[in-house]
Parts: C-alpha cells; structure tokens; sequence
C-alpha cells in the first residue's frame, strides 16, 4: 500500500503511523504534488526505516534521474522507456499507462493512467498488464476508501497506490481518508 504525492514531513510521518508500506515524493515532474529535492531528502529522513520511500518521476533526462538517485530512494518509479542506471542499486518501478508495452526489466510495474489526477484506470489494460507482466504490479488511478476494496477483490494487485483519492487539496492528505484507505486494503488483503 503505497501512499503517493506526499508533500511535507509531517504528511509522511502521519502516513506511516497509519500503515502504509510506502510513500511516494514526486520529483523532477510538473505536479502540484513535486517537491525540491530537499524536501525530499528530508520526507526520505523523517521516516522509519522499513518504509519504503520512493521516487517518483516522469523525467527521462538522464541528469534529473542522477539527481534523484543521490537522494538514496528505496526504489524510483519512472516511466517504462526511462533508462535507470544498474549500477545504482535501487528497486526501479516501472509506470504504464494504456497502450504501453508490457516492461520486466523492473522490480514492479504500476498500472497508472491517471498520473495523479484522480481518473480511474483503464480495467481492460490493467487486466492485460496482470495476466502477461512477470513482475508484480501496482494499481492507481483514482483508487479512494470507498472503491479500493473492490478494485482489489477484483484485479487482485500485488499493491495499490492512492494520491488524490486520499486528500484534502492537492498535495495534503487528510488523515482520516488515509486511514480509511489503509483499513480497507487491509481487509481485502493487499
């Protein structure tokens, strides 16, 4: 259960205590939701270590990606054609959206046509990702606590991840919708 689009410190302090496994910072992208790579490093900081922190991007430019490694992620999430360096070490998520191939020189592959913005993802792909991706994957776009439960009963993901569907305005999540998210993950056993 990955919350995503976390903004400050306080935000990703407050989404860990509630449960979730990771966090996602969105760097080096347009998004009321990116943040510096300071604030990054210092959301990165603030939380326990057996969080997973990630980064999330939708840049390909090869410096904006070093830049983000130097921040030590526990894993980056970029899109599919993005070159992640082998060297680096660090767990690499792979975005798609409808019509995008199905990657596997990746950790994980997040089903994410909404990038945020709330809409919800596309069944039909997302089916076509599960039945031929040989790494697990994620599910986003427009996941909240009212519909999470059913999209995982559903698609059976090996995770979720919620931005938008668990906040107050873009970029602060709201601690009870959070909550209730997680709840709901938990019960249907993601």
């Amino acid at each position: 259960m990955k919350v995503c689009g976390v903004t400050t410190v306080a935000d990703a302090i407050m989404v860990a205590d509630c449960g979730a496994d990771a966090i996602g910072v969105v760097l080096a992208t347009p998004s009321p939701r990116s943040v510096t790579p300071e604030r990054a490093a210092a959301i990165f900081a603030a939380v326990d270590p057996l969080v997973i922190t990630v980064a999330v991007t939708a840049t390909t430019a090869d410096a904006e990606i070093d830049a983000i490694l130097r921040l030590r992620p526990g894993a980056i999430q970029v899109p599919a054609a993005c070159e992640v360096p082998p060297a680096s070490r660090v767990r690499v998520i792979r975005s798609v959206s409808p019509g995008d191939p199905v990657p596997d020189d990746c950790d994980a592959v997040v089903v994410d046509g909404s990038q945020g913005t709330g809409l919800e993802f596309d069944k039909e792909y997302t089916r076509h990702v599960i039945e031929r991706s040989s790494v697990p994957v994620i599910l986003a776009g427009g996941l909240t606590p009212e519909n999470v439960g059913e999209a995982i009963d559903t698609f059976h993901p090996a995770a979720v991840d919620v931005a938008s569907g668990v906040e107050l305005y873009p970029g602060v999540k709201d601690p009870g919708r959070v909550r209730a998210f997680l709840l709901a993950c938990r019960k249907s056993e993601v």
